[in-house]
């Protein structure tokens, strides 16, 4: 039987994964457009120090990501973080991250006062739980938690929390796809409070919430991408996908003025860029795909010799609640947080911070000192620090986090369904199932799953063209 050729198009950790998987029963070739693999994924170096410039952990407790780092031989660098104690800047000072909540919903009522984040009489709001009717659709987790417990549990916990995962507003964010662990209690009906107590307290498998990477989570693509060229995978940079059609015998690729031939292809890129390919032979997806919003940030590394450090910088960083009108939305104490980045340059501190919202980019157009003296200012109000930095690097992820708003997981099972209509095409990646590494790397074993079975080789669905 011949070798069947998947293209994958789309270099990220999704991409890869799709890449990865597909090398156990085809040929395959990934074409990416940027100048480098990775995507949101990226290691790079500030002040003589290996840091990651994106994504730096990955949730251990989905297997996914951690079971892709020890198959491509990352077992012996796996390191959860030396800390996790994180603070919320608000109220005019640094305050411990309440225990017992998840996603910054709170389910410990001492917990929450003992933390301060909220004034008086918003703590005795959320000590009165209001009553709501059971939900039976998906709603915005701002507006049922805001309904439950009061406005300010969502401006001074649950933004800060979701901002960190999604740059995106509580008002808007879906319940259901963002925290579908609450969705039980909101149809039933019953006290929030005692659902995400119960959740909060559940025994859970041991060992860390999250995990790291000795060298950075930009490690885990080069790893990736090694593995992928072991086994034969053609992996091309600089090589965007200019035109994408259904032909009686597959697909036509065309790339740089190549064309070429595949029998399944894997679409494991951001959904617009994914709409542009797909306009002519699912023009429904495609517009599904055009309607998927993103948000962009900015993220500025910072490294300081520590000996010129004036303050104590302790615990694993703070988060920021829009309603305290910072510029900065959190910062990360890396050195504090990574052993690995403490061993291996005891003499610096790298911390870094991140900017920008959706709908409220306007600070990726800044010049990077700008950003870095932005930074400096907010982490001086915060925590007193009026040290220099010996070098600094801005990083700008435009268009870097889809959003998933009130009927997002509605408009995938849509796309997905058209997607499957046309045959021998899948897609994967952040816009829709997660925007997590695990998530992005579970969908992407979904996706090959879907084009390619090991005992056949190409699986082709029968339907219409043009769905």
């Amino acid at each position: 039987m011949v070798e069947p050729h998947v293209v994958v198009i789309g270099g990220g950790i999704a991409g890869l994964t799709a890449a990865f998987v597909a090398c156990a029963d085809a040929r395959v070739t990934l074409l990416e457009a940027s100048g480098r693999l990775g995507g949101k994924l990226r290691a790079g170096e500030v002040g003589g120090v290996r840091v990651d410039l994106g994504a730096e952990s990955m949730l251990a407790r989905r297997p996914e990501a951690v079971e892709l780092a020890r198959q491509v031989g990352l077992t012996e660098v796996l390191e959860p973080p030396s800390t996790a104690k994180a603070a919320i800047w608000t109220r005019g000072g640094l305050r411990p991250l309440p225990g017992g909540q998840l996603m910054g919903v709170p389910g410990d009522l001492d917990a929450l006062a003992a933390s301060g984040v909220l004034s008086d009489p918003g703590l005795e709001r959320a000590r009165h739980e209001q009553a709501t009717a059971p939900v039976d659709t998906d709603v915005p987790i701002g507006e049922y938690v805001a309904a439950r417990l009061g406005r300010e549990v969502v401006d001074r916990l649950v933004e800060p929390l979701l901002g960190g995962v999604y740059a995106g507003h509580a008002d808007e964010i879906s319940l259901r796809a963002a925290v579908p662990a609450l969705l039980p209690v909101a149809r039933s009906g019953g006290s929030l409070l005692d659902g995400v107590h119960e959740l909060a307290t559940r025994p859970t498998s041991a060992g860390p919430v999250f995990q790291g990477i000795e060298g950075g989570i930009g490690t885990l693509p080069e790893a990736v991408a090694a593995a992928c060229r072991k086994a034969g995978a053609d992996l091309r940079t600089d090589s965007p996908v200019d035109e994408l059609r259904r032909t009686p015998e597959g697909w036509r690729v065309v790339t740089g003025g190549e064309s070429l031939h595949a029998d399944a292809v894997v679409l494991a890129v951001p959904a617009p860029q994914a709409a542009r390919l797909l306009r002519t032979d699912a023009p429904g997806a495609a517009a599904e795909l055009e309607a998927v919003e993103y948000a962009g940030m900015a993220l500025v590394t910072l490294a300081f010799r520590r000996e010129e450090l004036d303050v104590p910088l302790t615990g694993s960083g703070f988060l920021v609640p829009p309603t305290d009108g910072r510029a900065i939305k959190a910062s990360t104490f890396s050195s504090n947080k990574w052993g690995w980045l403490e061993r291996g340059a005891p003499d610096t501190f790298v911390l870094r911070t991140s900017l920008g919202r959706h709908r409220e980019e306007q600070a990726l157009d800044l010049p990077d000192e700008e950003l870095v003296a932005r930074s400096l200012a907010d982490l001086g109000a915060a925590v007193g620090l009026r040290a220099r930095p010996y070098d600094t690097a801005v990083t700008r992820w435009r268009g870097g986090l889809p959003q998933y708003p009130v009927g997002h997981l509605e408009r995938v099972e849509r796309i997905r369904a058209q997607v499957a209509r046309v045959g021998g095409l899948a897609v994967c990646g952040a816009a829709y199932d997660g925007v997590g590494i695990p998530a992005c790397i579970a969908s992407a074993r979904r996706a090959v799953g879907e084009v390619l079975t090991p005992a056949t080789g190409t699986h082709v669905t029968e339907g219409t063209m043009g769905a």
